[in-house]
């Protein structure tokens, strides 16, 4: 009697950050769906983060004159950086400069609000409506339900995932 040799091959595991993108890409495979994400992913970040900017901080003396320079978005940054660079670090860094460009943005909305225009958290309001909506269009394109629970983490992994599609695009290793 011949005993039959079993071939074991073995493969990587897969990485926390593959099985967060497979599962976010498995209801956002529809054209139309994946173009609006494009869209209102970053204007979600930049509503975030602007709403984030408008909650009053209070006055540490330790700051100095450095005072104006650190908000509530300034953890809001760290948190979800030590985060993104747990999960990719070539990605948080990408996501650093995106988050560094929309900060931009938001500083000249709040300047803005300064010489009478609207308010920096009414504008980042509507844009989040906004945003929001659009991303439950898509999701009634795609035609597939998810949680609140998901939802909360798409906030998250949405962002990394469009910057894992773009570099990509552009030949980026990311790992």
């Amino acid at each position: 009697m011949k005993k039959e040799r079993k071939i074991v091959t073995k493969t990587a595991p897969k990485r926390e950050i593959d099985m967060l993108f497979a599962e976010y890409a498995a209801s956002r495979q529809h054209p139309s769906n994946r173009l609006i994400h494009w869209v209102c992913i970053p204007l979600i970040i930049f509503s975030i983060l602007g709403l984030a900017w408008s909650v009053p901080f209070p006055h540490l003396e330790f700051l100095g004159k450095y005072n104006g320079f650190l908000n509530w978005a300034s953890f809001l940054i760290a948190f979800s950086g030590y985060y993104y660079y747990r999960l990719s670090p070539v990605l948080s860094y990408m996501m650093l400069l995106l988050v560094f460009a929309l900060s931009l943005i938001v500083v000249q909305f709040e300047k803005w609000a300064l010489t009478g225009g609207p308010a920096l958290w009414l504008v980042c309001l509507v844009v989040l409506l906004f945003a929001s909506g659009g991303l439950f269009i898509g999701q009634k394109i795609e035609g597939k339900k998810t949680s609140v629970l998901s939802s909360v983490k798409s906030v998250l992994i949405g962002p990394i995932w469009l910057l894992e599609i773009f570099s990509i695009k552009i030949g980026l290793k990311r790992h």
